[in-house]
């Protein structure tokens, strides 16, 4: 039966499950079916989420239940010099939001990064984690376990590898709470972003845990990763691409792009983005560093709700004395925690493969690694450029005014 009118008579009948469509159709007809049910039983008007150009069998790795897709206008921003460890030369940022005056904001902060000459930035740790927890009888046992597993990383090593052609188990730290063992493995799963690849080996080496030690395997995460969720052990440690960027910016060009000085940025950035984060105990010490993250995300196909980790940002704003007197602002954002990867997940879907194409990155890079690293490096740019022009707003107080001229 391939008649989507039918299909979804018997989905509504109980004679069909509505996760069972795929069985008795192909993939477009199944998420017609779908929308037809769903139209039926709630009046709404589903012609737009239908409206997708791609094979919705492209997206069976992605999404279950499909009823079409949710579109969110991208823009792009750029380009912009950049000098990197991984990403060098100039480059455009695709950009998807549904925040209108965003990607102007960004474009004026990088048309600043670009007339100074452009932006370092380097990835300076990486480490994809996945931390079971196990249960032991006591401290002693846990004792026991922990110098087991510090005794023997290379047996764990080669139980993790051994499921991927891939990733390397660069370490495995251990903490210990009462009765329970959380052993924090970190990956280099190259240019995927990794949670499969995390997950999958972890899987393995725990069964070697539990063949060798008293320790008894729980869950295999344990919360210490940790995974889509705002925690201090990615803000200080890591998780993913550790990631900065910074420049340099004449105090002249300070004050012609972004009307106002060196000084005033400075001192905004510190009251509001290091006094004020540190009043409110938030754990990103920044502006909006999420906003350039998210909509890059969405671009680019990476997993959404690992928007909380690259939200673990510190901005700094400081003066620089030149010889001469004058002032320059130099300006930095570090992500402690942004996870990316250039091949797998949502990478794949037609328009995010796009988006990596503009970039230059879609797939694996030469050493494996590089792309995503460049992706993280490029990241980072733009949310410094956004950091850069919010703050430029608030010292000159342009803030609300930029939004009104804007419409939004």
């Amino acid at each position: 039966m391939t008649d989507p009118e039918e299909l979804a008579a018997r989905v509504r009948d109980g004679d069909v499950r509505i996760h069972e469509l795929e069985d008795h159709a192909d993939y477009d007809t199944a998420a017609e079916a779908r929308r037809l049910l769903v139209e039926r039983e709630t009046g709404a008007d589903l012609e737009a989420v239908g409206d997708y150009s791609f094979p919705a069998e492209q997206a069976e790795p992605n999404i279950e239940n499909m009823i079409g897709a949710a579109q969110v206008p991208m823009g792009v921003v750029g380009p912009v010099p950049i000098h990197g460890g991984a990403a060098d030369g100039e480059h455009y940022l695709p950009l998807a939001t549904t925040e209108g005056a965003l990607l102007a904001s960004v474009n004026r902060g990088l048309g600043v990064i670009r007339a100074a000459g452009g932006a370092d930035a380097r990835v300076t740790k990486n480490g994809m984690t996945r931390a079971p927890v196990f249960r032991v009888d006591g401290v002693a046992e846990a004792a026991e376990t922990v110098e087991w597993v510090e005794d023997n990383l290379e047996t764990l090593r080669e139980a993790a590898e051994s499921t991927t052609s891939h990733g390397e188990l660069l370490d495995v730290e251990p903490y210990v709470v009462g009765d329970s063992v959380y052993l924090r493995f970190a990956y280099d799963t190259k240019d995927a972003m990794g949670m499969n690849m995390a997950t999958i080996a972890t899987g393995e080496a725990c069964e070697v845990v539990e063949a060798e030690t008293p320790a008894s395997l729980v869950a295999l995460s344990g919360n210490l990763c940790s995974d889509k969720k705002p925690a201090a052990i990615n803000a200080v440690e890591g998780r993913g691409r550790s990631v900065t960027a910074d420049v340099v910016i004449p105090g002249e060009l300070v004050e012609e792009r972004l009307h106002t000085t060196a000084d005033a940025i400075a001192e905004a950035n510190t009251r509001k983005n290091l006094i004020g984060s540190a009043k409110a105990g938030s754990l990103g010490f920044n502006a909006h560093a999420a906003n350039v993250v998210g909509a890059a995300f969405l671009a680019t196909g990476q997993d959404e709700a690992q928007v909380v980790e690259g939200a673990n940002t510190i901005t700094t704003m400081d003066t620089r004395e030149r010889e001469d007197g004058t002032t320059d602002l130099y300006a930095s954002v570090s992500l402690a925690s942004l996870e990316v990867g250039t091949v797998g997940g949502g990478t794949k879907l037609p328009t995010q493969a796009e988006a990596l194409e503009v970039l230059g990155l879609r797939g694996g890079g030469d050493p494996p690694g590089s792309n995503a690293d460049a992706l993280a490096e490029i990241i980072a740019v733009g949310a410094l450029a956004g950091e850069l022009s919010l703050l430029g707003a608030l010292s000159s107080r342009h803030l609300a005014s930029a939004h009104e001229d804007l419409g939004r």
